[in-house]
């Protein structure tokens, strides 16, 4: 039996133990799942340098999964845009059963692997594309049928299982194990198996927008201002990085859009919208670098995240 499908040693009565005692066991067991993660840094790693490059030529990011691993992917790629502004288009979402599997259990569905390859295949992939595959078992079929088309296509293919040599891991590009081991409720990987695929997709996600010049220090200069909570962070961010009072942050945003990188270049280089626009273009989104061309060496306390 696979690990994630197999009872712990010494598996505790669940049913008829205290109430703080299974809690304490539920909560406990899920620190297995960040050991799993730090474990795969190097695979972690791997993966970040092979998909950066392709990122940067204008590939997509597409997940790939079926039940709560196709979940957590949908997830992490909705979270791009409202995060780092990443275009929608460029962040799509397989799931086996379709959309209405988001919501209703559509278990039949994993099982299609022409349906995983078809439906890749639909989205036209190219070579530049990174195809994120998520199986806790790493042997459902509709993903390896995916990982197969993307590999015909050329497209970067990274596997993130939670069982060892499995298909998953082997058939993509790069496999990232997380040996989540036995869950305390025999295969239900919705517990550490999910929350350790939640934790390596909040890292590799996170890391190649930092790579793509989205964040500044540590701070989200790319998020898009889309609602009330969102628009008092940018103007927040725009006083604090821009050195600016409110009223100049405000006025500086409204000249942008909203766009808070060119705003940060109207304030502290003195450019116009347009202006601070081309040279963010010219030098790739990254702001320390339009900064630096603009004469400003940004080592403020506000631009670097020190306290």
């Amino acid at each position: 039996m696979l690990k994630t499908e197999s009872p712990p040693p010494q598996a505790p009565a669940l049913d008829q133990c205290p109430l703080p005692q299974l809690l304490a066991w539920l909560v406990d067991d899920q620190q297995q799942a960040l050991a799993a993660v730090q474990s795969a840094r190097p695979q972690l790693l791997a993966a970040v340098e092979a998909a950066l490059p392709r990122l940067r030529r204008g590939g997509r990011l597409v997940y790939v999964g079926a039940g709560t691993s196709g979940r957590l992917g949908v997830l992490d790629g909705v979270e791009l845009t409202p995060t780092f502004s990443w275009p929608r288009e460029r962040a799509l979402g397989l799931m086996a059963g379709g959309a209405a599997a988001m919501f209703e259990a559509r278990e039949g569905a994993e099982d299609d692997e022409a349906a995983g390859r078809d439906e890749l295949q639909a989205l036209t992939p190219t070579a530049d594309d990174v195809v994120i595959a998520l199986a806790a078992s790493g042997s459902t079929p509709y993903v390896l049928g995916a990982v197969a088309a993307a590999r015909e296509a050329g497209a970067l293919s990274l596997g993130l299982a939670n069982n060892a040599g499995t298909p998953l891991l082997r058939q993509a590009d790069i496999g990232i194990l997380l040996d989540t081991g036995p869950e305390l409720i025999a295969g239900s990987t919705r517990l550490k198996a999910g929350t350790a695929q939640k934790i390596a997709l909040n890292t590799l996600s996170s890391a190649l927008m930092v790579g793509l010049h989205r964040v500044h220090g540590c701070w989200m200069v790319d998020m898009r201002a889309s609602n009330a909570k969102l628009r008092r962070r940018a103007l927040s961010l725009a006083q604090r990085l821009g050195q600016a009072t409110p009223e100049a942050a405000q006025a500086a945003l409204q000249a942008c859009d909203g766009e808070l990188k060119p705003a940060l270049l109207m304030l502290r280089a003195g450019l116009e919208p347009e202006a601070a626009r081309a040279l963010l273009q010219r030098c790739e989104g990254h702001l320390r670098q339009a900064l630096a061309a603009s004469g400003i060496q940004d080592e403020e306390e506000g631009a670097t995240g020190k306290t």
